[in-house]
């Protein structure tokens, strides 16, 4: 193991509540995800980021914190969360957990504190709380709209308003108030304590706010709540920290923000060392919106000195066999919409390809759970089992991000397919069609999707090519990716209608389709060595 390891580490997404299910009772929990470490390490994983597992109402999936420094019954106990990482280090595979700054629970000390306590006095300093505008204060302070849709702003008994960007049950905290700092400089050392190797920051543009809460003027800059210097300073404090501690501790930013340079300037030598590139994520499956996306991500990153970080999938987006099946390719959380037709052949054929080329770009690359098993998203989910606050917020129209969490399938013909015991209902319900998507399924099918990610993960570490940042594209026809990684290393993406032939003189290290008559099939993928 290397202190440098995560610059082109495969991280792998835990969502512990649709993970495994150690106990019994439907959810996902730690004695399910120890129980499963063998299979992260037989999967070939770097390391693994767990989504929160803090005590919660789960308004918002665990992103409604209570307790920073404890782990939810729901889930387990704090000592099984250090057992996790214990065992988990000693198979080779470091923890990275998720931190939610920009907000807590409504249920959160601080929040009840508030609420009990006069307006105007300390405990409401630590949030946003304002008088209401109108003649009685009847209307919100600002015209903000939340990220979940609608009003941002909720009201209390005694007349004032208190912000949540997101769900009514996340009022966010005063970024601008030292205690709000120390609080999470504490956090972060708590973790780092019990040997995370890193955290995830949640919503990381999102702390600082103007302290005059202005309406928001499209064009205005600097924005009113989102990317705004203040958190700079901010994450130099968190680097400081991090540093401080043996070995590398990472930072790492859920940074959406459409302005690439600006986004480059979290991962500074001393800020963040990476953050998420949902440019990649967003675009179509079409070869030169992907060829730009690349361009442009390596060659903001390179004067920073960081890694590009690579995505197709996350808890909050679109499963990939499903998006690339469509007509519109691309991920927008506005064009989400029930009902929208997809080809899971192609879209899975296209979602082998885009494997081979997210493992092949310089960086690191985040797989999240059951993308390796090609599971689609479960678009037939009963509305009176939907939990996401996206889809309340929306009045219905926005299906949330439910689909996307359905528990993974183990083994076994039915549901719960080894996910919980037999009998057991997971907290969502899967569908009757995955045993063939089961673990148990592809491990014995050598053309499975998880045999492609196995023996992708697998070269992929064993091939010096692999590493560093030495990237070159090669000349390629329209509607084809081509480049090289190290010496003899390279990858074709035939993204046009038709196939293609391979260079001369090259081997073949792994294909995400058969060849046809030494041509890669369209949207199909080759790794080659050549020379």
């Amino acid at each position: 193991m290397h202190d440098d390891w995560w610059r082109d580490a495969a991280i792998y997404q835990v969502y512990p509540r649709s993970f495994a299910d150690g106990n019994g009772d439907g959810t996902g929990d730690l004695a399910g995800v120890r129980a499963r470490l063998p299979y992260l390490a037989e999967l070939g994983v770097d390391a693994v980021w767990f989504n929160p597992w803090y005590p919660s109402p789960m308004a918002d999936g665990g992103y409604d914190v209570a307790d920073y420094r404890a782990v939810d019954p729901l889930f387990g106990t704090l000592a099984e969360a250090e057992q996790l990482i214990t065992e988990a280090l000693e198979l080779g595979i470091r923890s990275i957990v998720d931190i939610v700054p920009n907000h807590v629970s409504d249920t959160h000390p601080w929040f009840r504190a508030a609420l009990e306590a006069a307006p105007g006095s300390p405990q409401r300093e630590l949030f946003h709380f304002r008088p209401g505008r109108g003649a009685d204060g009847e209307l919100p302070p600002n015209d903000w709209v939340s990220e979940f849709g609608g009003c941002p702003w909720t009201r209390v008994p005694d007349g004032q308003w208190y912000l949540h960007l997101f769900a009514s049950q996340q009022p966010d905290l005063n970024w601008a108030h030292p205690q709000v700092r120390w609080e999470h400089e504490a956090i972060l050392r708590f973790w780092f304590d019990r040997g995370a190797a890193g955290v995830r920051i949640d919503s990381a543009a999102l702390l600082a706010k103007d302290p005059a809460l202005p309406d928001f003027e499209p064009g205005r800059d600097p924005h009113p709540y989102v990317d705004r210097e203040e958190l700079h300073e901010i994450y130099r404090s968190w680097r400081a920290i991090a540093d401080s501690y043996p070995g590398v501790r990472i930072l790492v930013g859920e940074v959406w923000l459409p302005d690439a340079e600006r986004f480059t300037r979290y991962l500074r030598p001393d800020e963040l060392h990476t953050a998420f590139n949902f440019d990649f994520l967003a675009r179509p499956w079409q070869a030169e919106q992907l060829r730009a996306s690349i361009d442009a991500t390596l060659t903001l990153h390179a004067p920073v000195g960081a890694p590009a970080t690579w995505v197709l999938c996350n808890h909050d987006v679109t499963r990939t066999v499903t998006r690339y099946g469509r007509r519109d390719t691309g991920f927008d959380f506005a064009a989400k919409a029930f009902g929208t037709p997809t080809d899971p052949v192609l879209g899975l054929r296209r979602a082998r390809a885009a494997a081979l080329l997210s493992l092949a770009l310089p960086g690191a690359v985040y797989l999240y759970q059951g993308e390796e098993l090609g599971l689609p998203e479960v678009e037939e989910l009963p509305l009176e089992r939907l939990q996401d606050p996206m889809h309340f917020r929306s009045g219905g129209t926005d299906p949330g991000r439910d689909g996307c969490r359905v528990p993974l399938p183990w083994s076994g013909s039915e549901p719960p397919y080894g996910f919980s015991a037999p009998g057991v209902t997971p907290w969502l319900p899967q569908p009757a069609d995955w045993a063939r998507l089961t673990v148990e399924a592809q491990r014995a099918d050598p053309d499975s999707m998880l045999a492609l990610y196995r023996a992708a993960l697998a070269l992929r570490r064993r091939e010096p090519g692999f590493r560093g940042d030495k990237f070159e594209w090669l000349p390629s026809r329209p509607g084809v990716l081509a480049f090289r990684r190290g010496p003899g290393l390279s990858c074709l993406v035939n993204l046009s209608a038709e196939p293609v032939p391979l260079p001369g003189c090259g081997e073949v290290l792994l294909t995400s389709e058969d060849l046809t008559d030494g041509q890669l099939p369209c949207d199909g993928a080759v790794w080659l060595r050549q020379g």
